[in-house]
């Protein structure tokens, strides 16, 4: 069991809560018994798990039983052991740290069922976290970022995905012109989420693939996207609202083009 705060193994873990060393180990780490356990079922490389034997639970006993089956190494460590790695302030005795996934365009295998969700720009972790689960529970299984949105690793975005990502083909840090040649080449479908659009509800959406760009919260898409040929919808406000929280606004936008599409 570990009870030195100054475990080189510790330090590490400490470390990925950066961005840059995530970046430079291509890893991060995933916090308590919910997320751990998605992970798990959701087969995602995990490289390492570390529990607190002082805060065990009874889930701990299946789990590690599961661990045990998948060749998932853990380990013991002290409750001040375990809050000095985590970075929530009552972390619930468990943490692991996974490998990222490099995904690359082949990744993405389009066909006439497929929605890519393409999020340009988000800033705000709850937003990019709640758009990835609410993409994977409305059917999309790949997602292109781009350069300025937000760190898909970052524990806020991690925590509000509630292991979504696991089951998603995700491309951050693509560039926008890269990202429509990929659409033209591969014959999807632009739609982009814009105030001066026509109403989704309006709009009969074409049979075959289909890419949903969602811009960031302030600004909108980016002037690549603005500037595109692309088909620009928006969501009818009653009562002078003009806007909704982009995250909302995605659920409601990929809602609609399920029932339209009727592919869940």
């Amino acid at each position: 069991m570990i009870e030195s705060l100054s475990n080189e193994q510790v330090k590490y873990v400490v470390s990925l809560q950066r961005r840059k060393a995530r970046e430079e180990a291509q890893l991060f780490v995933i916090e308590g018994w919910r997320f751990v356990e998605e992970a798990v079922r959701r087969k995602a490389p995990i490289k390492k798990v570390y529990v607190c034997q002082e805060r065990e639970l009874p889930e701990w006993r299946s789990l590690q039983k599961r661990l045990a089956e998948l060749s998932i190494p853990f380990e013991e460590v002290a409750e001040r052991v375990l809050r000095k790695m985590s970075v929530t302030e009552e972390p619930q005795g468990i943490l692991a740290v996974v490998r990222q996934t490099n995904n690359s365009w082949s990744d993405l295998q389009i066909d006439r069922f497929s929605v890519l969700l393409i999020l340009d720009g988000i800033q705000d972790p709850g937003n990019l976290g709640t758009i990835l689960r609410t993409a994977l529970a409305s059917g999309v299984r790949y997602v292109c970022l781009t350069p300025g949105t937000v760190d898909l690793y970052n524990p806020k975005v991690l925590r509000s995905t509630m292991g979504a990502l696991f089951s998603l083909v995700l491309l951050p840090g693509k560039q926008p012109e890269d990202i429509l040649d990929f659409c033209r080449k591969q014959g999807l479908s632009v739609y982009m989420g814009d105030i001066q659009g026509s109403s989704i509800f309006q709009t009969i959406l074409p049979a075959g693939p289909l890419a949903l760009v969602v811009g960031n919260e302030g600004k909108g898409p980016s002037s690549v996207f603005r500037s595109a040929n692309v088909h620009r919808v928006t969501i009818p406000m009653a009562q002078d609202v003009e806007s909704l929280n982009v995250a909302i606004a995605t659920g409601i936008l990929l809602y609609e083009i399920v029932r339209q599409r009727d592919f869940l």
